[in-house]
């Protein structure tokens, strides 16, 4: 007996709704691609359970005639094309044909829908694939085709879907971008009897922006708009600043049609490089226009791919139109001033990080390093420093951090158990700052870092307000500054959050941040993951939140960003709180509350970070891989300079 099989009818059309209908999400893109398609300029979309339950898709179209019904749930019946020559020219969204088929293979299917020129319309019912009945009844012009029972009848299917939760954060997201594909069409979404987006169809894409986004990503969009012989680009960017963790916020359509493709990511992402920091992607809506003759969009089952014929010209024009943008604007962010710095000229001409508002002049506050504890709640007035005996002792006033060389050129050199001292001011030394739980080493420990080793650093001073310079042992030694104090933090972090030592700073007043449907239903997910890291937070009305409190080591810095740059990293499948996951997260909070580079630091606080360094685990690269440290022998120094032969 042979091997192969002829597949029955339902394994097959079972076989192929798997490649169209992937979960609720996709039932939902197929119908209203298919409500676009019969002109509709309103269209409503209802979910229960995620779309699981029921999904209800309504529009004012033209509607279907009866004898076209029945022919429409069959396997490639459409009315898109005709032959093969109209594949070349589809100007449609939908046109394979597998839609109803598909859907109604799996779920149980209701239409009632109606045309302009009869008088009644028609209720079709189908299950599994299966007619059921089809009779006349009254209701308006349009479609309304109602999905039950998603995967039934292929529970293997069903049991792959997500919480009814993240499926409707599915369908939120695909709702509010074919909103931003077609701004003439007015679409409404419910979700669980709640109104989640209404759009008034007013053909303006920065409402709908406004209503997806909120306010603070529609303040900070460009305009934009290129034409040539090939396409036509319009619609907004985001400033570089409205960068965030991931390609979520990247939107463009084609020919109306809400697709990915790579050629289009890497122009875009291309075009901001220099603009955006590295793993940070940028905003974007656009609306690019494109002779149906120069792509085909008949390479993915669900329509969700492209190819353009001419992959270069298109790559080349979408990544000029887009530089000249950014290269042609004014990329400053804006400050808002306080009340209490409005008429601070000083502060008006440079303002500081957040967690040295007290050191506007650039010049260290006596007896203070924001170094041993990050963040503004640390900083206090004449504070001190434990010495080996664990005494409190005053540190003494700071030198001119501007300055790294004595009168006579030299530098300034640790002697053992004292701090670094100005040479010139000719003041006592200061005891050198200790840790109280420095790592146990011997005496042999000769490492740069190590125990032994740390009373012989020449510290020589500090270049390019980033990076110190240290002499030890025949080599220079470059540390940067904010690496090496973000591991510092990094560990300190780390500790305290193993140990449920992490400690609440209130805010007032708080820090409010406006975020999209789905990225609330990912903070109500993560609500009690955000309170151990110490994160305040509370609705503020509509779709504003209010953070009241964050860790106390990142007081002073910016709660709103550092909060979203979390969010956005949080996945829905709640596996974003264990293992890796807390480590990025601990090591997105020591970045932002570590100092910048391109800020000068006075001497003794450079020389505790030194010290503090003593206690990582592995003080040698920074959470991100970075090095916190390198180092340029005296032999390679002689060699550049033909002092020996190599």
């Amino acid at each position: 007996m042979g091997t192969i099989n002829l597949l029955d009818s339902d394994t097959i059309n079972k076989i192929a709704a798997g490649e169209v209908v992937e979960r609720p999400a996709s039932v939902v893109k197929e119908l209203v691609e298919n409500a676009i398609d019969a002109k509709a300029t309103a269209i409503t979309v209802e979910i229960a359970d995620g779309g699981i339950g029921m999904i209800r898709v309504t529009d004012n179209g033209s509607g279907i005639l009866k004898e076209d019904i029945e022919p429409a749930f069959k396997r490639h019946a459409t009315s898109k094309i005709g032959s093969v020559m109209d594949l070349l020219s589809i100007g449609s969204l939908g046109f394979r044909g597998e839609a109803l088929s598909s859907i109604a293979a799996v779920s149980q299917v209701e239409m009632i829908t109606k045309t302009r020129r009869e008088i009644t319309g028609w209720r079709f019912l189908c299950d599994g694939g299966e007619t059921r009945s089809l009779e006349a009844i009254g209701c308006p012009e349009g479609t309304t085709i109602i999905v039950r029972q998603l995967f039934y009848n292929t529970p293997v299917r069903r049991k792959f879907l997500k919480t009814a939760q993240t499926e409707a954060g599915y369908v939120i997201d695909l709702i509010n971008k074919l909103a931003m594909s077609h701004p003439e069409i007015s679409f409404k979404l419910v979700s669980s009897h709640q109104n989640r987006l209404h759009t008034s169809g007013n053909t303006n894409l920065k409402d709908i922006i406004y209503q997806v986004y909120g306010r603070d990503v529609t303040m900070q969009l460009m305009p934009i708009r290129a034409e040539s012989d090939l396409m036509t680009i319009t619609g907004f960017l985001g400033k570089p600043s409205l960068s965030r963790g991931t390609r979520a916020w990247e939107n463009y359509f084609i020919n109306g049609r809400y697709i990915k493709s790579a050629i289009i990511t890497s122009a875009i992402e291309d075009a901001y490089k220099t603009f955006v920091m590295i793993h940070k992607y940028p905003f974007t809506a656009l609306h690019i226009s494109i002779d149906p003759a120069y792509i085909d969009v008949n390479v993915h089952p669900r329509k969700m791919d492209i190819r353009f014929s001419r992959n270069e010209e298109v790559y080349q024009y979408v990544f000029s139109s887009l530089r000249n943008v950014l290269e042609g604007r004014d990329l400053i962010p804006e400050t808002t001033l306080t009340e209490e710095k409005k008429d601070d000229s000083l502060a008006k001409a440079a303002i500081p990080e957040p967690f040295e508002k007290h050191r506007i002049s650039h010049e260290p506050a006596s007896g203070t390093s924001f170094l041993h504890d990050a963040g503004s709640a640390y900083l206090q007035e004449n504070s001190s420093i434990k010495n080996n005996a664990g005494h409190m002792e005053n540190t003494g006033s700071t030198e001119e951090s501007g300055s790294n060389f004595d009168n006579n050129g030299k530098g300034f050199e640790r002697q053992p158990g004292q701090a670094v001292i100005n040479q010139a001011a000719s003041e006592k030394s200061e005891p050198l700052p200790r840790l109280s739980q420095v790592k146990q080493e011997t005496m042999e420990d000769d490492r740069f870092l190590g125990k032994a080793a740390r009373p012989k650093h020449r510290l020589i001073g500090q270049v390019f307000a980033t990076y110190w310079l240290i002499e030890y042992e025949n080599k220079l030694f470059i540390i940067d500054q904010h690496a090496a104090h973000e591991k510092v933090l990094y560990e300190r972090f780390s500790k305290a959050f193993n140990e449920q030592q992490l400690h609440c700073q209130q805010l007032s007043p708080p820090a409010v941040v406006n975020l999209t449907p789905a990225e609330e239903d990912m903070f109500r997910m993560y609500t009690d993951y955000f309170r151990e890291l110490c994160f305040e937070v509370e609705p503020f009305g509509g779709n504003a939140y209010a953070i009241y409190g964050v860790p106390l080591q990142l007081f002073g810095m910016d709660a709103g960003d550092i909060f979203i740059e979390i969010l956005d990293s949080l996945t829905p499948e709640k596996k974003s709180t264990e293992g890796s996951a807390i480590t990025y997260h601990i090591a997105t909070m020591a970045c932002k509350a570590a100092v910048k580079g391109n800020q000068t630091l006075s001497y003794q606080e450079a020389d505790a970070l030194i010290s503090e360094m003593l206690e990582a685990d592995n003080p040698y690269s920074c959470p991100h891989g970075r090095p916190t440290v390198i180092s340029i022998s005296k032999y390679e120094m002689e060699k550049k300079f033909g002092r020996i032969q190599s």
